[in-house]
């Protein structure tokens, strides 16, 4: 007697299920521009100098397949299907040496970009959505997921203003959308944006508005991380610590320089005390 092949059940996205490991991981997403790297960096420092351990990773810095994505870039060689998967092959490298290990000895691990990134980038591309997600199944999922929602505008704005011109697969260009660098970044940016905005309820990410002063984003961003694992930051961070989030971001000043004329001022100053207080010092003249 014939039996049916029992039907293969497809194993639970990561992303949808609790990771388990005692460290944290936080996650900054969004388009070229955004300003999530500055926040990454404020957050970064902020744990840090309540020594709180932190771990930083950023998209697409593997050395495992760096040197071939930069040849394939270089010569325009790479087509949208070989772009996602060494990008997966990327994030399997960073996700097993620069992710898990942090997390199994319960740092937070704060990542410049994640799988997110590779679903909104590789769907504008043309890959369909769902092979995308599926190759990035064994991914984990993150304790909080930041998205920076910016206008098209603003983001051009920003990336013009910090350079000469836009990269070519930071516009688009290898899509044909556009043969005019700019215009190709704002209808293809436009499609990232889209897959983002439909990602934000599909996997739970925190929508920040991108477009607030850079310190109001950080007190709100440092509100949402207290709120959601506060008491992990509590047991890592040093006593007398200060973990309050309405006190806006300092940057560091450098320490005063005495001018010239006032070191010379006070050097006759000095040199006439040492010389008053030395027995049989000069003697003041009628």
């Amino acid at each position: 007697m014939m039996t049916r092949a029992a039907k293969k059940v497809r194993p639970a996205h990561g992303l949808l299920a609790e990771h388990g490991f005692p460290g944290k991981l936080i996650v900054v997403e969004g388009i070229d521009g955004s300003g999530k790297s500055t926040q990454a960096q404020l957050l970064q420092q902020w744990l840090r100098a309540n020594h709180v351990p932190v771990f930083f990773t950023e998209w697409n810095s593997s050395q495992l397949v760096k040197a071939t994505t930069k040849r394939g870039k270089k010569k325009n060689l790479l087509t949208p299907t070989t772009f996602s998967l060494l990008h997966a092959t990327d994030f399997a490298d960073r996700l097993s040496y620069q992710v898990l290990p942090p997390l199994k000895a319960g740092m937070v691990v704060i990542a410049d970009r994640y799988a997110y990134t590779a679903f909104a980038r590789d769907a504008a591309r043309g890959v369909a959505p769902q092979w995308v997600r599926d190759a990035y199944r064994f991914a984990i999922r993150p304790d909080i997921a930041f998205y920076f929602r910016v206008p098209i505008s603003v983001s051009l704005q920003r990336l013009l203003g910090a350079r000469a011109k836009i990269k070519y697969y930071e516009a688009g260009m290898d899509t044909g959308l556009s043969n005019d660098p700019i215009r190709c970044f704002e209808l293809f940016q436009q499609k990232v944006l889209d897959q983002y905005d439909g990602m934000a309820e599909e996997f739970g990410l925190t929508v920040i508005d991108a477009t607030l002063p850079i310190t109001a984003q950080q007190l709100t961003v440092r509100d949402i991380v207290v709120e959601q694992i506060g008491d992990y930051i509590r047991k890592r961070a040093k006593p007398d610590g200060d973990l309050s989030t309405t006190r806006a971001p300092r940057r560091r000043k450098p320490p005063a320089k005495r001018s010239r004329q006032r070191r010379r001022t006070a050097a006759p100053g000095k040199r006439a005390r040492k010389t008053a207080a030395r027995p049989g010092g000069d003697k003041t003249r009628a």
